[in-house]
């Protein structure tokens, strides 16, 4: 049974065999999960176990009595966002509980920017009555520092939203493998 104690080589041997992980294996998974890899029967097998991991923890999120794991909800976004080259902006729809109603990609964008409206946001929330949401966007240049660009939209979106009655719980920047918080930076 594989455990976190294994290897990355000794987990890709479980899914591919011992001889296409070694043949793979560079001494990182990053360029296993790159879109731009050929789609070879083991490049679709990887990103098969990834999505069904990305699946699990959104399952996970929604059997949550409420969302109060931000670790999870990071964790969560960290594999939503995986192998994005533009960027690509999304946000978790939550009932009053703060439970899971969706996650939807609402904009995308190039590789420096994307046009958010959030009229688009305000009217998507009110079509699934969320009561709150969690914005969230990711970085393709891996830096998770908020932008005056992010701090400006997520002004705007908070106060559009509020003027429905719906919460911003928070902002996450998402890059390579880290995810900044609006709300721990006191942003918010």
């Amino acid at each position: 049974m594989p455990t976190s104690s294994q290897s990355d080589i000794d987990l890709l041997r479980v899914l591919l065999g011992a001889r296409r992980a070694k043949r793979l294996y560079r001494g990182t998974l990053t360029p296993l999960f790159d879109s731009k890899e050929e789609e070879s029967a083991d490049h679709m097998r990887l990103l098969a176990a990834r999505e069904l991991v990305k699946r699990w923890l959104l399952e996970e999120l929604r059997q949550e009595p409420d969302l109060q794991s931000p670790a999870q909800t990071r964790e969560y976004l960290k594999l939503h966002f995986a192998g994005k080259e533009r960027e690509v902006f999304a946000c978790l729809f939550l009932d009053n509980r703060h439970r899971l109603i969706a996650a939807e990609n609402l904009f995308y964008g190039t590789i420096d920017g994307a046009s958010v409206h959030p009229r688009e946001v305000v009217k998507r929330a009110l079509q699934l009555n969320a009561a709150a949401v969690i914005l969230s966007h990711n970085h393709p240049s891996f830096v998770t520092e908020p932008s005056q660009a992010d701090e400006m939209i997520t002004k705007r979106l908070r106060e559009a939203l509020a003027l429905v009655d719906i919460r911003v719980l928070d902002h996450l920047i998402v890059g390579k493998n880290a995810a900044t918080s609006f709300a721990e930076r006191g942003l918010l």
